[in-house]
């Protein structure tokens, strides 16, 4: 019998995997200001996937998120609440933007293209898993008292 996924999640899912990330993206920007543009260009590309892959199933589905759920959560003690996983998920689909814009140049030669995506990318990554500063999230409340997202 399965059960019903939560109404809300742990806000320390998102920052953990912002610090998995962060990191990921760190060596990327090392990786294509170093030379290796076509090692920086394939983990952008992965790491893109993960931001794809977790704005269209979620952000509880983030590969990073059930490494968060399975291993370290447990450990942990619950948290004082939970939060509405829409932003953190809305704000995959923002590092998904600004990736694969990286991406695509990249693949069409301009070489710079991939450490300035990521270095865009690591900075939200690192505001979120340091200060628990969701630059998606913020962004996703402004449209939605913009009224271009639903309240829902």
């Amino acid at each position: 019998m399965s059960h019903p996924e939560p109404a809300g999640i742990d806000p320390r899912g998102p920052r953990f995997t912002a610090g998995v990330t962060a990191v990921l993206l760190l060596v990327t920007v090392v990786l294509g200001v170093g030379g290796a543009s076509v090692a920086a260009w394939i983990l952008l590309t992965a790491i893109c996937l993960v931001f794809a892959w977790s704005a269209v199933a979620g952000i509880r589905r983030n590969p990073f998120s059930v490494v968060f759920r399975t291993i370290v959560r447990p450990r942990l003690r619950p948290p004082a609440e939970l939060e509405d996983p829409r932003p953190p998920t809305f704000a995959q689909g923002v590092g998904f933007a600004v990736t694969i814009a990286g991406v695509v140049l990249g693949a069409l030669g301009v070489a710079a293209a991939v450490p300035i995506a990521a270095s865009l990318a690591f900075i939200a990554a690192f505001l979120n898993a340091v200060f628990g500063y969701c630059l998606g999230c913020q962004l996703y409340l402004v449209l939605v008292r913009a009224r271009v997202i639903p309240r829902t």
